[in-house]
């Protein structure tokens, strides 16, 4: 089961430091900026000395790593991290996070204990609840944080705090695991076997009544019925004796019960094939570069006395995303084509190396950036890159024009000697100028086919050497003035031709570069549309499963003879079935807003030699080129 890895050993990623107050470390930081797949964030929490750091060592398929102990002292201080590759989800990792221990009164500082379990809440896709034991009333008053999730956790920047948001807990919310340590009962009701699952939910039912003491006992099951919308259980007997349990990394499997290690590796193979990789408000999945910029936005925003919103937490983890990603897209970009492009070149080799290079650059942008719903970076990107890549053209012109210009003067030189010697200043010297001439034009045509300023340069120097081919014209006594009259004509005819060539050559490079800006619309196009499909995709599952979730505790409420609750419950569902509703009609013109605004943008930051301007759609740049 080992799985191998980006870390050999775990790291703290969250600590106090020297004031007391939560920190994100940098190393840990560090090392998730450097994971740029999805992520499954799998934390564990529970009171201290319960054997939580086990599992999570079992998870990285490892014997030890996460520290043990076997005595009375809590070993885990704060949250430490461990990150490996996920061993079922290809292009995924998986990140362990083993936290403090839950209500080790050598802290002397509740309120600690509330923050470690908000964040292991905050950061995780699947949370793992480790208790000692059964799960009675004394174990569930224990988990006595689930009942502050809505006093330490914001889902909305703004509503009332009467608002329900249990259907918005419940989608960003992970799947809950408990982990029953040392389970000795048997599982049977009333004579009959039950599963782990079924006696977590028996576990949970409600008690009748309106007393202090009714709500007393309901309030933590209840919180844990609409927060949750996947609730898991599994029971683990005694996995060795006392005297072994005081060094379980010393321990081999063989040292172990038969029947803990079999229920250890179905709860590790449950966690692989079911844990989602983590995902925050809207949806969006989130990379281990996102992970490390959540930590800080939520501890930074729990260092400064406020309650952690997930609304606002998007906001800000989109900023800082989002602007990594222009910045990590185009230096991909840049990097791709100053590998590739040797200057000069031919403008379609270019083009497709430019290609490459931006499809490339926006399949990474596409990936990194987060909740750019308007595409402003996106378009931020576009420009950026028509920016370098129109520079690119334009270094590409200038390497051509000097490197055909090099090859003009070596080809010209024996004329222009001529010229300095007079060689053609004699009768019959205009006929063999002239000769010279078109014979040197034709050997500098051979050598500079495969230039694109070919046509330009030779142009240019027609067009200043007519001066010079006059001079020698009217020089030549041979020729008489109607036949001088007709080879002034003839060559300003050829420097008109030649001119059109030139212009030609242009006429090629718009249309190129036209075909570039179409050639990226369409690749800025699909990939918002995949990006949009996936997202939207994900959304309804989401809202599926908490509807789903919602209906079935609506049925366990009518069995249990909660008549009133059951009809909140309806009403909670009929609202999110509205909402759903929103969303599936509301996605057509949400695409051809995102569309129309990627269009604008395209014609927007087109190469300077193609008009510019504002309110320009694509269809009519089609028709005027």
């Amino acid at each position: 089961m080992a799985c191998g890895g980006l870390m050999s050993a775990p790291v703290c990623l969250i600590e106090n430091d020297e004031n007391g107050k939560l920190c994100v470390r940098k190393q840990a930081k560090d090392i998730l900026d450097g994971i740029k797949e999805p992520v499954v964030v799998v934390s564990v929490v529970g009171l201290y000395r319960t054997g939580k750091s086990y599992l999570m060592n079992r998870l990285a398929g490892q014997q030890s790593g996460f520290a043990l102990g076997g005595t009375i002292e809590s070993k885990t201080k704060g949250i430490w991290m461990w990150c490996v590759p996920h061993p079922n989800k290809e292009g995924h990792t998986l990140v362990l996070l083993d936290t403090e221990g839950l209500g080790d009164v050598d802290k002397g500082d509740e309120k600690h204990d509330t923050w470690i379990f908000c964040l292991a809440v905050l950061l995780s896709s699947t949370l793992v609840y480790n208790s000692l034991g059964v799960i009675d009333n004394m174990a569930l008053e224990k988990l006595h944080y689930v009942t502050e999730l809505t006093e330490n956790i914001r889902v909305k920047a703004e509503g009332s705090r009467d608002e329900d948001e249990s259907a918005d807990f419940m989608r960003v919310f992970p799947s809950f695991v408990w982990a029953v340590r040392d389970f000795t009962l048997e599982l049977t009701m009333g004579g009959d076997p039950i599963t782990s699952d079924q006696y977590l939910e028996s576990a949970l039912k409600l008690k009748p009544g309106n007393s202090s003491q009714a709500e007393r006992f309901n309030l933590p099951r209840r919180c844990l019925r609409h927060f949750f919308a996947v609730r898991k259980c599994f029971v683990f007997p005694r996995p060795a004796s006392t005297q072994n349990m005081r060094k379980m990394e010393e321990l081999t499997e063989k040292d172990l019960d038969s029947e803990f290690l079999e229920q250890a590796n179905t709860f590790c193979h449950y966690i692989y094939d079911n844990a989602d990789p983590k995902i925050v408000c809207g949806g969006r999945t989130i990379t281990g570069t996102a992970l490390g910029n959540l930590a800080e936005v939520y501890v930074e925003s729990i260092r400064s006395g406020k309650v952690p919103c997930l609304e606002n937490a998007v906001v800000s983890l989109s900023k800082i995303q989002n602007d990594r990603a222009v910045e990590q897209a185009l230096e991909s970009y840049m990097t791709e084509m100053l590998s590739k492009a040797q200057l000069p070149m031919d403008p379609a080799d270019l083009s497709n190396i430019h290609t490459v290079a931006e499809k490339k650059a926006i399949e990474g942008f596409i990936t990194m950036s987060f909740n750019d719903n308007d595409q402003i970076y996106q378009k931020e990107l576009m420009r950026k890159i028509q920016n370098e890549y129109q520079d690119m053209c334009l270094q590409n012109h200038q390497a051509s024009h000097m490197q055909c210009e090099a090859v003009l003067l070596e080809v010209f030189d024996t004329l222009e000697k001529g010229i300095s010697d007079g060689l053609y200043l004699k009768p019959g010297g205009y006929r063999q100028y002239r000769d010279m001439l078109a014979q040197l034009a034709e050997e500098y045509k051979a050598k500079t086919k495969s230039q694109i300023m070919c046509e330009e340069v030779l142009s240019l120097h027609l067009k200043a050497k007519e001066e010079v081919g006059n001079m020698i014209l009217r020089s030549d006594e041979c020729l008489s003035a109607a036949e001088q009259e007709k080879e002034v004509q003839r060559l300003k005819n050829e420097i008109i031709e030649q001119r059109q060539r030139g212009l030609e050559e242009h006429n090629k490079l718009q249309e190129q570069a036209f075909k570039d800006m179409q050639r990226t619309h369409k690749e800025h196009i699909d990939q918002i549309i995949h990006q949009m499909e996936r997202e939207h995709e994900r959304i309804r599952r989401d809202n599926e499963q908490v509807l789903e979730a919602k209906l079935r505790e609506k049925e366990i409420l009518l069995q249990q003879g909660f008549q009133q609750d059951a009809a909140r419950m309806q009403r909670e569902i009929d609202s999110l079935k509205a909402d759903m509703n929103k969303q599936e009609t509301s996605q057509p013109s949400t695409m051809s807003k995102v569309l129309d605004g990627i269009g604008t943008a395209a014609a927007l930051f087109l190469p300077g030699f193609i008009p510019k301007a504002a309110g320009i759609g694509l269809s009519w740049l089609s028709k005027r080129f």
